[in-house]
């Protein structure tokens, strides 16, 4: 069989592995995919938004199966774009990847539908945003209602912080012209929960926890994510059936009763809260760096996982029970101005999996040139061997413009 991933980030490396694991699977293409990625499928030139090509190539090469990785993709109408033209692909349409595309349409559906999450409000202009501010609380969290690529919400502590991201926001239109959603701050450790849904049916993978913050301690700006791991001890089945029960199957079927059901991945950003776990945010594809945690941990053949989701048949998925933990590779200044092309030396030489997220591939070197370069998975049977591994790991590779968080998984430990 052939497959297609559209998409060029590690989240996209983690699944073209995955499937290179199949045996069903022959030839893996990529679109656009990265240097890592060339390594197991054929990269093709063509950008993820641009749905009639990538549909066009799919058709001219008998493509089996297409898999959506990253939002902008949904977003621009992948799944619609594939289906009227009679092809498989793993993803949901754009109608029901407005949960993700529109943080104002999930807050209105989980309102409507009782799913519990933070009271928020919606707003267009900036002076109403800024009085609706000054009369409540902070710390308070300002998010921006479209795509900003994991960097529109702010968590501000101070007036000063929230009048900054409302002007970036609804002034200066750092990401476009959109709304903001004020959101009440909660508390409480963040926990990452994808699912498999296929109409009303819904299939969990394990929890993961991400770490969003730049440096050690949670200090610095929001970035795309410097590491991942899976196996959360403060998570407990009762956690996982609550979460299940009262957010991830309700969303599903509250996507098919509003006409636009969902097929592919729902990723639940969760909160356990003092008051029961919450909604932070939703998104309508793998998360990263999650996937590339948690896919190395599936047992069953993900090219029949992804095709029986695609054909609205009820899959078989089991899952390894070994631990799994991620370190990013960052560009220095990231998630600011950094500079790209310095030679990355001894991933080869790594033992674990090394998922390329932003690299290129010159002259026989392998050269940085995203913010986020790669990152270096290890498993183990316990969490604290595969944080250890990791970190030893995660030091055979040797660069002159990178950094990594030393303290990836410290929270499950507290």
């Amino acid at each position: 069989m052939k497959a297609l991933v559209v998409g060029s980030g590690g989240r996209c490396h983690a699944i073209v592995e995955a499937l290179s694991r199949s045996p069903q699977v022959d030839k893996i293409y990529c679109a656009p995919g990265n240097a890592g990625i060339a390594a197991l499928a054929e990269c093709i030139a063509i950008k993820e938004t641009d749905v009639e090509a990538l549909r066009d190539f799919a058709l001219a090469e008998g493509i089996e199966l297409t898999v959506a990785g990253p939002e902008v993709a949904l977003a621009a109408g992948i799944a619609d774009c594939f289906r009227e033209a009679g092809l498989r692909l793993f993803g949901p349409t754009k109608a029901a990847a407005q949960i993700e595309s529109s943080k104002e349409f999930a807050k209105e559906l989980m309102q409507k539908y009782d799913i519990p999450t933070a009271a928020f409000r919606t707003f267009e202009d900036f002076d109403a945003a800024m009085e609706y501010v000054k009369a409540g609380s902070l710390p308070t969290v300002l998010k921006y209602d479209g795509l900003a690529a994991g960097k529109g919400v702010v968590i501000a502590e101070t007036m000063a912080e929230a009048e900054e991201a409302l002007r970036d926001m609804l002034l200066d239109s750092k990401f476009g012209k959109g709304k903001v959603v004020i959101e009440e701050y909660l508390e409480g450790p963040e926990f990452s929960l994808m699912c498999f849904v296929s109409g009303t049916e819904v299939y969990p993978m394990p929890v993961a926890q991400d770490h969003k913050r730049a440096y050690d301690g949670d200090k610095g700006p929001n970035t795309g994510g410097m590491g991942a791991y899976t196996c959360l001890p403060f998570i407990s089945d009762e956690d996982l059936a609550y979460a299940m029960d009262k957010i991830m199957r309700p969303t599903a079927a509250a996507l098919f009763k509003e006409g636009c059901a969902f097929s592919g991945v729902l990723y639940g950003g969760l909160m356990k809260t003092p008051n029961g776990i919450k909604v932070i945010e939703f998104n309508a594809r793998f998360g990263d760096p999650e996937t590339e945690v948690v896919l190395p941990r599936m047992k069953s053949d993900i090219y029949q996982v992804f095709c029986d989701i695609a054909d609205g048949k009820q899959p078989t998925i089991e899952w390894y029970d070994f631990a799994t933990l991620g370190i990013v590779l960052a560009s220095k200044g990231y998630p600011g101005s950094y500079d790209k092309g310095f030679e990355i030396k001894g991933a080869d030489k790594v033992d674990g999996s090394v998922y390329h997220m932003g690299t290129s591939f010159r002259d026989g070197k392998y050269l940085t040139s995203g913010g986020r370069v790669m990152i270096v998975v290890c498993k183990a049977p316990t969490l604290r061997e595969a944080q250890q591994k990791a970190a030893e790991e995660v030091g055979k590779i040797e660069c002159d413009n990178l950094f990594h968080r030393t303290d990836i998984g410290d929270k499950a430990f507290l």
